[in-house]
């Protein structure tokens, strides 16, 4: 999917394209390809002359040659993108190419991005550039923006996870945690800790990109201004992830805690069992070595006897045991 956006009155309007013809019609200032077919980058080279390379999207790129400059001015900036999924959580790998200084280029001062899917990011900024005049002026802005964006939904993100360890904390303490529950409780505090780690790379991810872009002195004074703001802004992330983290590993050993006190109360009653029903063994084994033939033939009230004594060993463990409070 090839999406144009271009500039009119100060506010971001998109376009669809799907033919070069299309394309000559507008001079935007980004141009967005989802999962981009062979003629979508054909178009691209035809038109603005831009190569997209062909592993431009690959994951195992080194991280050191995941932010570059050309040698004719062109940008290279790969970063991922946080989708916090319910079910799925995952990073999206994007691609940005920048091309501000060639003149001979027709992409000059155009953002070229490329990824495999959607990101709420990118729609978050598609929504308010339409709603807000004035918020974006040029490709810088329209990266700059998006780094923004990304962070603010990182501690949406964030702030999701805390309302959610409020109602597992609330389970938790209760005191009530059947096994059932914990299970439960441990799936939940798993994607909690999964996500928080994906946060967590992701601002990281983010805040180099944006060091890159103040370092390549590419952003003018408002411009630099406003990449301190991001970085800021992600700076104080950092305590509340941490923060997150110690929260989960509470609530994780406060919740193995309780699993193991279920599984001693299940031993406990088998260790409670085994010595009630020790005496009454002990006498049924000297009761019965004590006849030559079969006890009925040489004492008729021996069974009752036996019965009644060994009930009454068994009571008496058991009393012993519940006026210690040892089977509450």
């Amino acid at each position: 999917m090839l999406n144009i956006f271009t500039l009119a009155n100060g506010r971001l309007f998109q376009e669809e394209i799907e033919s070069l013809e299309e394309l000559s019609k507008f001079q935007p200032i980004w141009v967005d390809l989802e999962s981009p077919t062979l003629e979508e980058k054909r178009w691209i080279k035809q038109y603005y002359g831009l190569s997209i390379p062909e592993d431009v999207m690959d994951e195992d790129i080194e991280e050191s040659a995941r932010f570059y400059e050309e040698d004719n001015g062109e940008l290279h900036i790969r970063s991922d993108f946080l989708i916090a999924d319910e079910d799925e959580p995952r990073t999206v790998r994007v691609a940005f190419i920048l091309n501000l200084v060639n003149d001979d280029l027709k992409s000059k001062g155009v953002l070229f991005s490329i990824h495999d899917e959607d990101v709420p990011v990118f729609r978050l900024l598609r929504m308010r550039a339409r709603r807000a005049p004035g918020l974006i002026e040029d490709a810088k802005e329209v990266l700059l923006k998006l780094f923004d964006a990304d962070a603010e939904y990182s501690a949406d993100t964030l702030e999701g996870i805390y309302v959610d360890l409020e109602k597992v904390s609330t389970k938790v303490l209760s005191g009530d945690v059947t096994d059932v529950m914990a299970g439960e409780v441990l799936g939940a505090i798993a994607r909690h800790e999964d996500l928080s780690g994906r946060i967590r790379r992701n601002v990281m991810d983010t805040r180099r990109a944006v060091s890159f872009m103040m370092r390549s002195k590419m952003l003018n004074a408002e411009q630099f201004e406003e990449a301190r703001q991001i970085l800021r802004d992600i700076d104080s992330l950092d305590s509340h992830t941490a923060f997150l983290f110690d929260k989960i590993n509470f609530l994780m050993d406060a919740t193995v805690g309780f699993i193991n006190i279920n599984q001693n109360k299940i031993i406990k009653i088998f260790s409670v069992a085994s010595v009630a029903l020790l005496p009454p063994t002990l006498i049924a084994s000297v009761y019965g070595m004590n006849f030559k033939l079969m006890p009925e033939l040489d004492w008729a009230l021996g069974y009752p006897y036996a019965l009644g004594l060994m009930a009454a060993s068994a009571v008496l463990p058991m009393w012993y045991f519940r006026k210690r409070g040892w089977l509450k």
